[in-house]
């Protein structure tokens, strides 16, 4: 089939990115003798410049690594708690029923910085100043700016101006938007990685990073942040303004775990994902529905094949809604939810016309519980206040933030799949004296008592964020993963299927048409659902789209390039590696040799 660039292929390294800056600086990393831990991790810095739209330093990042001479797999939790004042009661003291998706109420303890660290502490071979510095050059010289970003900064431009005035200084210097195309730079975040570094002192490499850790969680960083956020109340989407709750007290308490992943056996392939307290194991558990259904006989860009998939997403979706979240504070029943005899009995709620309920299964224990007002939320989207007046300043920055990837082989066969996000440019004020915003991923509680992912202090979020890995035969296979909220564990198993049953290569499967369905409630403020939704790339002819009518889902067509944005990186037995990058957007890119 067509693809709009080769699946690249090597045997020295290979990575792909969302962007091609971190790309091209992951495997300068590897040329320069890094290994793919330490590749991924500048990468990744350098996507927090090139790409703060989509996330930033005080985000997030769940990471999926192979250890190549172990010959192990390992989470790394980089999904940061509440702060400790987060409870239920005091939001409802503020008369809120949801958490704000902007400003300070959100915030959270940022789990990227650390979670980076400890991959290049334990799995790493560079220095911290060493895995900064392409990421420093580009803050304090200026890094192109891609289009968006210039569109994203005028989108919020009037909140910025009127009340995020921090933000203002960082985003809009000499008072305008800087333009497209244009080098961009970011002193005051080049002063702070600067900092960082110069207070990364220690007798070994090991003690210098976990110095850097400790100017950040116990220093510098974390007392900047206590300072603005008890120092200042900030307009936010509720049209009101709120100080923030996380204190530098918050930081101390937390560092990056080091985890197992879930896994799921299909097929001759384990495909590894985070545990229950991201959205990753709804991946799993659409495998465990599709592995009855004979998904290798179907046209992959067939009706058939869309709405097989779509009625197995729907029950996994349900399935989160009811059961997932922080297993240190809830038991999730993963073991009964991927298990043959639960997938057996859900498996036949799939029939031949789309299903419009939320419906999760029942486990023995257990009451599932969904939210059921998603529907009356979606007017807060549309901009209707309920007759109170025009859509304010206030509701900017809530829609467009989206996330990053990466993905790295290195020539000794160690793999890395990470999914950073949040610190988006638009959801929160940039920090005086550190020049990047707080993450807002706490939107993603419910304010709701009693069920898996109700708010709770020092409580981490059920995240989107959601990096896949792969084992063929028992062995390191692929890494992979994409953006997308709600759609990274459907374009991803999507993606999958089409190589597994298919055997379509990386790019293949990255370039060919997909869609995605909203039908339960969205982890993002206004938590909107759209039961029924399906939305399929516009390449699809139009016999698709009338089909999958006639089954009753509520379909329609986007734009022709508009459905995933994945990359991956595979190994195969003859020590080739293969990776891809997503064309949609124009940024992102997968190199090798």
């Amino acid at each position: 089939m067509f693809t709009t660039r080769p699946e690249i292929a090597g045997t020295f390294g290979v990575i792909a990115s969302t962007h091609w800056l971190a790309s091209s600086t992951g495997m300068a990393v590897l040329e320069r003798g890094g290994n793919a831990f330490d590749a991924a991790v500048a990468a990744a810095f350098v996507l927090q410049v090139a790409e703060p739209h989509l996330n930033g330093p005080a985000g997030d990042a769940p990471i999926i690594l192979h250890d190549a001479k172990a010959g192990t797999q390992h989470v790394i939790c980089g999904q940061g708690p509440s702060p400790r004042a987060a409870t239920i009661a005091a939001f409802q003291d503020l008369g809120l029923d949801l958490i704000p998706g902007t400003g300070l109420l959100p915030a959270v303890v940022p789990g990227a910085f650390d979670a980076w660290c400890r991959l290049l502490r334990d799995w790493g071979t560079w220095e911290i100043s060493d895995a900064l510095s392409f990421a420093l050059g580009y803050a304090r010289n200026g890094v192109h700016l891609v289009p968006r970003v210039s569109a994203t900064i005028e989108s919020v431009r009037p909140l910025f101006e009127t009340e995020w005035k921090s933000s203002a200084a960082v985003y809009l210097p000499h008072g305008v938007v800087p333009a497209p195309r244009k080098l961009f730079a970011r002193p005051e975040l080049a002063d702070t990685w600067d900092r960082l570094c110069r207070e990364a002192a220690g007798p070994s490499r090991e003690a210098r990073i976990d110095a850097a850790r400790r100017a950040w969680y116990h220093g510098f960083v974390a007392d900047a942040v206590d300072r603005f956020f008890r120092g200042n109340e900030v307009l936010d989407v509720t049209g009101r303004r709120h100080r923030g709750l996380l204190t530098a007290d918050d930081f101390a308490r937390w560092s990056a775990t080091v985890e197992n992943p879930v896994g799921y056996d299909y097929l001759g392939h384990t495909v590894l994902k985070c545990g229950a307290w991201s959205q990753g194991p709804v991946f799993l558990q659409q495998l465990a529905l599709l592995r009855g259904l004979d998904v290798a006989a179907m046209d992959p860009f067939g009706a058939d094949f869309i709405h097989t998939v779509v009625e197995a997403a729907k029950l996994s979706y349900a399935d989160r809604e009811a059961y997932y979240g922080d297993p240190n504070f809830c038991r999730v029943p993963l073991t009964n939810l991927l298990s043959d005899e639960y997938n057996a009995e859900r498996r036949g709620l799939i029939g031949s016309t789309a299903s419009m309920e939320l419906r999760p299964g029942t486990v023995p224990g257990h009451t599932p519980v969904v939210d059921h007002g998603a529907a009356d939320r979606t007017r807060l989207l549309s901009g209707d206040t309920g007759g109170a007046g025009e859509p304010t300043v206030a509701r900017l920055g809530v829609i467009g933030a989206d996330t990053c990837h990466i993905d790295v082989i290195d020539k000794h066969g160690n793999m890395v799949s990470a999914t950073p996000s949040g610190g988006w440019l638009q959801s929160s004020p940039a920090i005086p004296g550190l020049g990047f915003p707080m993450g807002t991923r706490g939107q993603m509680f419910w304010l709701q008592p009693g069920l898996p992912n109700s708010l709770e202090p020092g409580k981490r979020p059920r995240t989107t964020l959601s990096p896949s890995f792969a084992l063929r035969d028992g062995k390191a296979w692929m890494a992979f993963g994409t953006p997308g909220g709600e759609q990274q564990d459907q374009w991803a198993a999507i993606m999958f299927l089409r190589m597994v049953h298919h055997n379509l290569n990386i790019q293949e499967a990255i370039d060919a048409p997909s869609f995605h369905t909203e039908h339960w409630p969205s982890s993002f403020w206004p938590r909107v659902a759209r039961p029924g939704k399906v939305v399929i790339e516009g390449r699809y002819p139009d016999s698709v789209l009338h089909d999958l009518r006639a089954r009753g889902h509520d379909a329609s067509k986007g734009e022709d390039w508009s459905e995933g944005r994945l990359s991956g990186a595979r190994l195969e037995p003859d020590g080739q590696m293969f990776t891809g990058a997503n064309p949609r957007g124009m940024q992102g890119y997968a190199v090798g040799r």
